[in-house]
């Protein structure tokens, strides 16, 4: 059998190929068109695992996508009903999304309706890129992200070849919209600019952690879920304008005209990076473990297992993860090793 996953309509659009239960190929899209994170429809990836499968059109059995419009249905309706900004661009999301068979056939040159498609809900994707290709019989997942299918986050256990989430964290909650926004306000706009804030941190102390505490609620003692203050950000109310067509992605700005008044002006990208700055990104660097470790404590203390798989975005935080195993109690994790949201085409055809 022959199940090829695609990421699309988002960033590191990508492809990969499971033949009989084995990943056999996976590309990222960038590979092909050197456009860092390229997003739109991922054609090349595409051509490029079938062929490494040595395969035809016709034997692909299903064409899996890491996006489930039927997930959480009611939470985005009630939103789209107060943000109309929001219900335009999910149109505009499904719409590409309900074209993702023609767009296949037409990429590999095959008939007009002979690519079938599956559709996996976000999370579920990233929790199976992670334990199904990892070398754990029994673990804990955890998945966190910018946000996908309406959730930024979904936690839940896998065993053999089942996944079961036990809850998931929805919008417009989200830490990875969090550290982008942040990273945003500190003059590094481009899509994936994250990693920057992230060693700009270990240069300076958390001075103002205090304040970030106020930004990301999220009560310790065996609490999964968190929140984000809305003052602070303007996609809570407004939505956050993003491009997801053919080239590099791009987002909007995510922070509110609030933060300055907390924390002085925002830094322009040609402005020098100065102790302000540092401290600005120490604290929002020591914000983000907190709270992930405590949630993954307590993770471990609900599912009473040892070995963790990490999935999503936010789970390429190096920093945090190399806390992991000497404050959460698990003693072995396993993260998912596909760069970025290209993990998302191989958890799309494992699910």
């Amino acid at each position: 059998m022959l199940i090829v996953g695609i990421n699309a309509y988002h960033g590191d659009a990508s492809a990969a190929a499971i033949v009989d239960g084995k990943l056999v190929a996976a590309a990222e899209e960038e590979r092909f068109t050197r456009i860092k994170h390229a997003a739109g429809f991922p054609a090349e990836a595409l051509r490029y695992v079938v062929k490494a499968a040595g395969a035809a059109p016709r034997d692909i059995d299903i064409i899996a996508v890491a996006r489930d419009p039927w997930a959480r249905i009611m939470r985005k309706a009630w939103h789209a009903l107060k943000m109309p900004s929001l219900a335009r661009e999910r149109l505009s999301a499904q719409s590409h999304f309900a074209s993702i068979g023609a767009e296949a056939a037409r990429a590999l040159g095959a008939g007009e309706g002979s690519i079938t498609v599956g559709r996996v809900e976000h999370h579920r994707a990233h929790l199976a890129s992670s334990f199904l290709v990892s070398p754990f019989d029994e673990a804990a997942l955890f998945s966190i992200d910018g946000l996908g299918d309406f959730a930024s986050a979904m936690w839940g256990v896998g065993r053999g070849g089942t996944i079961s989430p036990m809850g998931v964290v929805t919008f417009p909650h989200s830490l990875g919209m969090y550290y982008t926004a942040l990273t945003q306000y500190l003059g590094f706009p481009k899509y994936g600019d994250e990693y920057k804030v992230m060693g700009l941190a270990s240069y300076g102390d958390p001075e103002m952690l205090e304040e970030f505490r106020k930004i990301v609620i999220a009560p310790n003692g065996g609490r999964m879920d968190f929140m984000l203050a809305p003052e602070y950000f303007t996609y809570q109310k407004s939505g956050a304008e993003m491009t997801w067509g053919a080239g590099e992605p791009t987002i909007g700005r995510l922070y509110s005209d609030f933060l300055p008044t907390r924390l002085g002006a925002a830094r322009d990208a040609a402005e020098p990076v100065d102790k302000r700055h540092i401290a600005i990104a120490a604290s929002m660097q020591r914000r983000l473990e907190e709270v992930i470790i405590d949630r993954l404590r307590s993770l471990q203390r609900a599912t009473g297992l040892k070995k963790l798989c990490l999935a999503g975005g936010v789970a390429y935080n190096c920093v945090v993860n190399g806390k992991i195993l000497a404050q959460t109690g698990f003693d072995d994790v396993y993260i998912q090793s596909a760069a970025g949201d290209a993990g998302l085409a191989i958890g799309a055809a494992f699910d």
